[in-house]
């Protein structure tokens, strides 16, 4: 179904040449447009799913509350703390996560309505309430989650109503006291957020939506699908290719070494991961804000410098090479390289972070979805053999 015009998605669009738009806003503009927090240089998510709800830019006074409100939110029900404190550590974070979201539906607001028979003209409303509790509970679900795998199972910080959503996070997380990883975790969630509607874990929050499970059960699905090496899970796989490149190259990245060793890659079948991409056919610009991000705070980093190389010897080596349609990086190829140089080291953590910023991208839609009465979404599928009747009846001219 690859280019099928088939969905309405109103917070973005991807161009396959300028990329994503949020509202018809680039990245380059978000950055400049959406309020920051008081002396920070990157937008805050909490302006982008404003954004991409009402199509408006918030003011700093707007976006302060809804900073606040997100933050009076965020404490879990002791259900949902323990099923997280009891998940084991070998169980992948992001099924983690999945099963956090899931346990959430006790808090539904929809689901209760629609249980007591609400008319529909209210569901929307109902949808948003549901959209806000689960967006204020995701950085200490995902927090806790991280502290309990990875390290003594105790959050170094509370979530504080006077900070923003990335700050929050980060504090959480264990980062807090690097003022440049809080930048970047507004970056970062920021950027993740929405790339149109039908990516695996859009497409899925919205089609469970459609069957009008709560915003908990629908995005705990999309999470699922954001799961997948070939979606959210990349951005761990770039990073576990990049150190294995490092090795085998035994330090040596120069752009000749890298090069022959893409060409060993692609004539041995496989493939450079964090190149290429569905839609786009220009370097990815999440990818350009996160090396622009590099260039300012780390520009000396070794990982970084390799990534570098990489980028100016990958698109000529993959359009030589002639099967690859995009020969460009995309966002997942950068965003690991950023998480490693502050100190977040555990790659399978990644994802997790991606899915608390796609949450902000898909939640609006999930509001507007209810708000327009959009149906349950029921394509037709066939059989092999029905496909086969229809080509020949088809070719026959019938």
């Amino acid at each position: 179904m690859r280019g099928i015009k088939g969905l309405v998605w109103e917070g973005s669009v991807l161009d396959p040449i300028e990329g994503i738009r949020f509202r018809g806003r680039t990245i380059p503009d978000i950055q400049k447009e959406l309020p920051k927090a008081p002396g920070g240089e990157e937008p805050l998510p909490e302006a982008l799913f404003w954004l991409l709800l009402t199509g408006e830019v918030p003011t700093e006074a707007q976006t302060k509350a809804l900073s606040e409100e997100l933050a009076a939110r965020s404490q879990l029900p002791k259900h949902v703390e323990e099923i997280i404190d009891r998940s084991p550590s070998h169980l992948h974070p992001m099924a983690q996560f999945s099963i956090a979201v899931t346990a959430l539906e006790s808090e539904s607001q929809f689901a209760k309505a629609y249980a007591k028979g609400v008319h529909k003209s209210e569901y929307w409303k109902y949808t948003y309430e549901d959209s806000i509790e689960l967006l204020a509970k995701l950085p200490t679900i995902a927090a806790k989650i991280y502290r309990n795998v990875f390290h003594d199972g105790k959050l170094p910080a509370q979530v504080d109503g006077k900070l923003d959503y990335g700050a929050n996070l980060a504090n959480m997380l264990g980062f807090g006291g690097n003022q440049e990883f809080l930048e970047l975790m507004r970056l970062y969630l920021t950027i993740h957020s929405d790339h149109e509607g039908g990516n695996v874990s859009a497409h899925t929050t919205h089609l469970v939506g459609s069957a009008l499970s709560s915003p908990f059960l629908s995005l705990a699905a999309g999470l699922n699908g954001l799961a997948g090496p070939l979606h959210g899970r990349a951005n761990q796989e770039v990073l576990e290719w990049l150190f294995k490149l490092k090795e085998e190259l035994k330090g040596d990245i120069s752009k000749e070494a890298i090069e022959k060793y893409l060409w060993e890659t692609l004539n041995s079948g496989r493939v450079v991961p964090g190149y290429g991409h569905a839609v786009l056919r220009k370097t990815d610009p999440r990818y350009t804000a996160q090396r622009e991000f590099a260039l300012k705070h780390m520009p000396d980093y070794e990982l970084f410098k390799l990534v570098s190389n990489i980028y100016e010897v990958a698109p000529g080596v993959l359009t030589k090479h002639g099967k690859t349609k995009n020969p460009w990086p995309n966002v997942d190829s950068h965003s690991g390289v950023l998480l490693q140089y502050y100190g977040l080291t555990e790659e399978s953590f990644y994802t997790v972070l991606f899915g608390v910023s796609r949450a902000f991208g898909v939640l609006p839609q999930l509001i507007l979805d209810r708000a327009v009465g959009m149906p349950i979404e029921r394509p037709k599928s066939f059989s092999t053999e029905k496909y086969i009747e229809l080509v020949k009846n088809i070719k026959a001219g019938n």
